[in-house]
């Protein structure tokens, strides 16, 4: 981490909640990787910044760092397959049930190294850090056994050692029911919350624990299992919950104080109501919804009305979201979902870190904070969510120092 002091000069800092306007210049001073004074062009005081570095960032428009919340970035793998059994027609649904979707990534990650596992993560996770990323959720649950999870949770911390980006860890082994459990989720739910979870997180694997709660996946009972066993060991808990039918999952999600419910398809008002109420986060992932050509769109109008705020996230997975692009989520959030560039922003900074419930991300750039940001080569926030493809990140700093430069 940085220690000495650094003024950072011309830049445009886009304000939370921007929806249009000129934004005006400033200077930023960090130190000891947190921000120290922020302020307008020449006026930083003269005993903070003695000594300090200078950076111009020649009047880049500059954001939060990017932070990705809900990821299953590490897997064996891919499904290109059963994405040319669905343009021909079939479901999502039907190919999990003939032994597709999830099951054919736990047979490949199963089979993989650790360190096979890692590399093909890390370049995954390059690609992130290459549009602003500095801080992202990985998942587990492409193993559902205690070893394999262990070994993607193990994958996971390597790579928030290897790279500047801060991971954050969620269990998810109730993701899918394993073959050597057909017709017994019960007792797999035993076996998540009475041997797994208890040993995955004493060794200091797990951040937070998630659960699949749908037709696919788990009951709602089998699924408070899950969150009570988590919440009793003093973990955070979240849901996947009404991606493909109305289960009632975010109701008791919100019942045991998740940080978020994700993807949200059948969400209704009553469900908001309660995501509002318990404070919570709603993960939309708009990659999903488009890669599996969802025609039901997430309640956007019912979430902004309650003031429940919208995270976005890649969903990064071999199965329904294989991108490794937040701008391009944000593009399809707006064009898609019908959100607001604004919306899409703090999407991917202010409430997505809320959704990660860490305190050392908060997805704000103020006094204080850590000086985690990114210097874009736009004129406006709008081209954030406009150009597909195009590279516009010149510069990532995470904690003060300069992880990522490119000449654009």
């Amino acid at each position: 981490m940085a220690t000495g002091p650094t003024l950072w000069k011309n830049l445009r800092l886009v304000p939370p909640g921007w929806s249009a306007g000129e934004i005006p210049a400033c200077d930023l001073l960090t130190e000891g990787g947190r921000i120290v004074w922020l302020g307008a062009p020449g006026e930083a005081p003269a005993d903070l910044a003695s000594g300090a570095a200078h950076r111009d960032l020649g009047n880049a428009l500059v954001t939060p760092g990017l932070v990705d919340c809900h990821t299953h970035l590490i897997h064996g793998g891919q499904r290109a397959d059963e994405f040319s059994m669905r343009l021909a027609g079939a479901s999502y649904e039907a190919i999990a049930r003939q032994g597709g979707g999830i099951l054919s990534s736990v047979r490949a990650t199963r089979a993989a190294s650790e360190d096979e596992l890692f590399a093909r993560a890390l370049r995954r996770l390059d690609a992130l850090r290459a549009e602003g990323v500095t801080a992202i959720e990985i998942k587990s649950g492409y193993g559902l056994d205690l070893a394999t999870e262990r070994k993607m949770l193990r994958v996971a911390r390597r790579l928030g050692e290897v790279r500047p980006v801060t991971v954050r860890t969620t269990f998810l082994g109730a993701h899918a029911l394993p073959p050597e459990y057909a017709g017994r989720a019960d007792e797999y739910i035993d076996l998540v919350c009475d041997i797994m979870l208890p040993v995955l997180d004493e060794e200091g694997l797990v951040d937070a624990v998630d659960v699949f709660c749908e037709n696919i996946g788990f009951s709602l009972a089998q699924s408070e299992r899950v969150l009570q066993a988590a919440t009793q060991r003093g973990l955070a808990v979240k849901m996947h919950a009404e991606q493909l039918s109305l289960m009632g999952g975010t109701a008791v999600a919100a019942r045991y104080g998740a940080l978020s419910a994700d993807h949200l398809e059948y969400l209704d008002e009553a469900g908001v109501k309660l995501m509002h109420d318990a404070g919570m986060v709603a993960v939309l992932l708009p990659g999903a919804f488009y890669f599996l050509r969802e025609t039901r769109r997430p309640p956007i109008d019912l979430l902004r009305r309650h003031g429940v705020p919208m995270a976005l996230a890649t969903d990064c997975n071999p199965g329904t979201s294989p991108s490794t692009s937040l701008l391009l989520m944000m593009n399809m959030a707006c064009t898609l979902f019908r959100m607001t560039v604004g919306e899409a922003l703090d999407g991917v900074t202010r409430h997505a870190a809320d959704a990660l419930g860490a305190p050392s991300v908060s997805g704000r750039l103020a006094v204080g904070h850590l000086a985690d940001f990114v210097a874009w080569h736009v004129d406006s926030p709008a081209e954030l969510a406009y150009w597909t493809g195009l590279p516009r990140c010149g510069l990532v700093v995470r904690h003060g120092e300069v992880v990522h430069e490119a000449a654009l």
